[in-house]
């Protein structure tokens, strides 16, 4: 089975085609736009992933769009806060926001009220970048693989607790301890750094995280990764298998970014955003950069993005259900 990354990426050489012409006779309906340089809130500190990709994919976007990007940055209550100012934004096109699978699926199930909702009231641009998680343990660690680590949590519960830096990493172990029924326990963490030191200094054995975050650490010799989230192979976490390989066939966890515009944005000019992130995403050295970024590039149209979303609120809900997860 190919996950959406792998289709995203493939299909997206093909979208990137007709992006011209798309973005042609989307200005000839709106020919105005844009006059003025376009703000993208960033609903996450400053530095972090999707902050790094956003302004990367904004410098791309100001050139060709002939306007300057400017992204900020609005931190707080798991990209709640953010999104939320988004959502009151003009639906003009001067705003924007680059949604996650937080903000536009996950959060709507992990918090009793959202001041927004994250279908109503956004109009979809395009998916942007895609990545998987990777559960990796340390150097030292006797485990070499997702079934070595396994068998050891159903051996001795609480010997594979596994350290949980976010709302992602808190999925994976609640979707692998249903798929395994392993006693899996998961000990939460406010961001990466404070998880994979304490997985360095051999407090915990096992990490779930980003392949960015986890990247220098496997490349030290520091940490080995024994598996990763993605239903097949990622060029994000080379070498590594994916955990649907290993005994858990359909396992599939991907984490992804997507740009939105406020409700009322008019269709011709989310239809000019549309051709120019797709244009941009066919470009090799800006698909090679996002790589680098830790994103596998995506793309493709407004409706795909709708469909994704929509498939991926019918998969999690019910995990986040049964696992009791509440992030207030």
């Amino acid at each position: 089975m190919r996950t959406f990354a792998a289709i995203m990426t493939a299909a997206s050489l093909l979208w990137a085609m007709p992006a011209a012409h798309a973005q042609a006779q989307a200005q000839a309906q709106h020919p105005s736009y844009p006059t003025k340089p376009i703000r993208i809130i960033v609903a996450y500190a400053a530095g972090q992933g999707t902050d790094v990709a956003t302004r990367f994919l904004g410098e791309q976007l100001g050139r060709e769009l002939g306007q300057p990007i400017v992204v900020e940055n609005r931190a707080g209550a798991g990209g709640n806060l953010g999104t939320e100012l988004a959502a009151q934004a003009p639906g003009d096109g001067y705003t924007l926001t680059m949604g996650t699978n937080a903000t536009h699926v996950l959060n709507q199930f992990l918090y009793a009220k959202l001041a927004f909702d994250p279908e109503k009231d956004f109009e979809p641009i395009a998916m942007v970048g895609t990545f998987p998680m990777v559960l990796a343990v340390g150097a030292n660690a006797p485990h070499h693989s997702v079934a070595e680590l396994l068998e050891s949590v159903k051996r001795a519960p609480r010997s594979a607790d596994i350290a949980m830096p976010s709302t992602s990493a808190r999925l994976v172990v609640e979707f692998l301890k249903e798929r395994s029924s392993a006693p899996l326990f998961g000990v939460p963490y406010k961001g990466s750094g404070n998880a994979v030191t304490d997985v360095l200094g051999g407090q915990l054995p096992a990490v779930i995280d980003t392949p960015l975050a986890l990247r220098p650490h496997i490349a030290a010799g520091k940490l080995r990764a024994i598996g990763v989230t993605s239903a097949t192979a990622s060029n994000l976490a080379p070498g590594v298998k994916p955990i649907a390989e290993q005994g858990h066939p359909g396992f599939e966890f991907v984490a992804w970014n997507a740009l939105y515009a406020p409700r009322g944005t008019p269709a011709a000019v989310t239809g000019v955003l549309n051709a120019a992130v797709n244009k941009v995403l066919a470009r090799p050295e800006v698909r090679q950069r996002l790589l680098e970024l830790g994103f596998e590039p995506a793309g493709g149209t407004a409706a795909a993005l709708i469909e994704f979303a929509r498939k991926e609120r019918q998969r999690w809900a019910p995990i986040i259900k049964a696992a009791g997860i509440r992030a207030d």
